[in-house]
């Protein structure tokens, strides 16, 4: 068996906060929908039926843990993935969840 690398505390404790940021139903849909492509606010509002500064607000928390990052054009601000591996932990979370919206 190979040897097993191990994460220090600060990197397990990043890691949390990240987790903790994503474990929110709403966020998991916006990162769904950032997956497929970029959208502003008021784009993410109407797709979740929410208020436009409840989205920004889970925005805001995507952003300061990396996950997301904004880039303005013109009057529009968009919102894009901006960590990779959000897409291989979506595709985790849609093999281990994905089957139970069948039953």
């Amino acid at each position: 068996m190979g040897e097993t690398l191990t994460l220090n505390r600060d990197a397990l404790s990043a890691a949390a906060e990240c987790l903790r940021t994503l474990a929110h139903p709403l966020r998991l849909r916006i990162v769904e929908m950032l997956l497929s492509e970029r959208h502003t606010v008021g784009q993410i509002a109407a797709a979740c039926q929410i208020p436009s500064h409840h989205a920004s607000g889970h925005l805001k928390l995507m952003q300061r843990c990396g996950l997301l990052k904004a880039v303005r054009e013109g009057k529009h601000v968009y919102y894009q993935i901006d960590e990779p591996c959000l897409a291989k932990f979506m595709a985790c979370i849609r093999e281990r969840f994905g089957s139970e919206q069948s039953e």
